[in-house]
Order: structure tokens, then sequence, then C-alpha cells
């Protein structure tokens, strides 16, 4: 059953920021398989993604529940996605055990689904073809190839427009040797957060980006601690996070060397030590 779901901003779960898999890894094939048209009067016909991808590299969006965050993002990277229609293919595949009752509530949240995009369902069950080895315990897997090998792989629990969606286009303008636009070019603005909340794991996301060089974990630094000087409770959130992670004896496990410098600075600015 997909139900929607509210993001909450103040929660940094240890494993949303470690490194999780699900389906096929850079260099590994990508695998024919079938999949239901979701809508309108194809609905539940079968189709094959990479057989009408053909020569054109295809970006696949696994879909394991239908969230608001996972929508949001979604709707960002197709966007850019049908930008380059001409020279690109996509698929948003949803898995679920339930077909019936899926083209049901995807039919309900239509209007928020992207309307130029292939919106497909694959019959096999949650956890999609066997040939992907797909994680049912993520929200995403979006995974782009070209020639039928996977050039990048992003598997997200928490999926977030601001930390992840310059990450997976970029690899996509790359291929496609077209510029990354910005996230203010495809209309995706962070979103104000309410009753005083920070969206802690936009900010850290950069920081804390295990592909980042320095320059680039400096820079976000940088912008976050902009941020405390304008707001205190900035400040005191991401202390307490960076705390937390130190606490819990994994420091390690995130980011590069110098993200965790930042960790281990905030938390012994804005933290409060374990007793």
């Amino acid at each position: 059953m997909i139900m929607l779901f509210s993001q909450s901003s103040m929660l940094l779960a240890q494993d949303e920021v470690q490194q999780v898999f699900s389906g096929p890894q850079p260099g590994e094939s990508m695998e024919a398989f079938d999949v239901q048209y979701a809508f309108g009067d194809t609905a539940g016909m079968t189709m094959q993604p990479l057989k009408e991808a053909g020569d054109k590299p295809t970006l696949l969006i696994f879909n394991h529940k239908l969230t608001r965050p996972a929508i949001g993002l979604t709707r960002v990277l197709t966007k850019f996605a049908e930008q380059h229609s001409e020279s690109l293919y996509t698929n948003m595949i949803f898995l679920t055990d339930d077909v019936t009752a899926t083209q049901q509530r995807l039919t309900a949240a239509r209007r928020a689904l992207p309307s130029k995009t292939h919106v497909t369902i694959a019959p096999q069950g949650i956890e999609g073809p066997g040939a992907y080895g797909l994680n049912r315990k993520v929200t995403l897997t979006i995974v782009f190839g070209d020639e039928q090998k996977v050039i990048s792989n992003t598997a997200l629990i928490e999926p977030s427009v601001q930390a992840d969606a310059l990450k997976i286009i970029t690899h996509i303008a790359k291929a496609l040797k077209v510029k990354v636009p910005t996230l203010a070019e495809l209309n995706a603005q962070p979103r104000m957060a309410a009753s005083g909340e920070i969206d802690a794991r936009a900010l850290l996301g950069p920081v804390l980006n295990k592909e980042a060089t320095e320059a680039e974990v400096n820079i976000a630094a940088k912008k976050i601690e902009a941020e405390f000087t304008k707001k205190p409770n900035v400040a005191t959130q991401i202390g307490r996070i960076a705390q937390r992670i130190i606490d819990s004896g994994q420091l390690e496990n995130y980011g590069t060397k110098r993200a965790q410098f930042y960790l281990f600075k905030w938390a012994g600015l804005y933290g409060k030590p374990r007793k």
C-alpha cells in the first residue's frame, strides 16, 4: 500500500547520511524488464523501457514509496529531463505488491506527477525487476546509464531537492554535454521551514557529500556558518546534530575528513556534549 507522508526537517538519522545501495552500480549492465503504463487508454499495457529508449541515455526513477519529498525531487529531475527529451529517455517506475491499488492512487495523485514523462508500474512486486537488486527500504532508486551501462546510481531514504537534485543532474548533464542548471532555474527554491524549524539535511547534505572536494566542503560550510550569525537557532540545531554524530562513535562514516572537521567544530561550539 502506498501512502503520502510529510517530511520532518528536524530529523537527521544516522542512516540518512550513510551510503545505501539499491540497484545496479556504475559500470554494471542495465538489464531489460517489463513495466505497465499507469494512466489513460494504455493503462495496464506492457512496455519495455530500455527497448523504447533505444540509443538514448536513459534515466530510470524507481519509486518505492509515494511521498511528498520523493515527488518533489522527481518533479525537478523530470523537468530537467523533459528539457532534453530529444536526447534523453526517462521513465518513472512505481514498485508495488498491489498493481490495482497503485493505479488508483497514482490516478488520484496524477496532478502532482510529471505530465510529460512516462509513469509506469513494475508488476514484479515491491522489489521490482529481479535482475536489478532494488532495496525495498529506500524511497527512491535513481539509475542513469548509456548504452545499457550504469553511469550513476543514487539510492535515497529521505529524498531532498536541495541536497540531492543537482548531484544527480550533474551526472546527466555531463553525459549529455549540457549546462548544469541552478535550482532557481528549475523553479525549485527551498521551502521555508515552519515554526522555526530548519531543513537540516538540506543544509548538511553538501557538506557531507563524500565526493565533494575540500574547497567544495569549505564553501558549503561557510554558507551554513553564515546562517549561524543570522539565526542562532540554526547554530543550536546543527550543533546538536553534530554532537549526536560524534557521540554515536561513527564520525568517520560522515563525509570527508574536512567535513568531519566542521562537524567536530560545530559540536564543540554549539552542541551539548554528554556528561
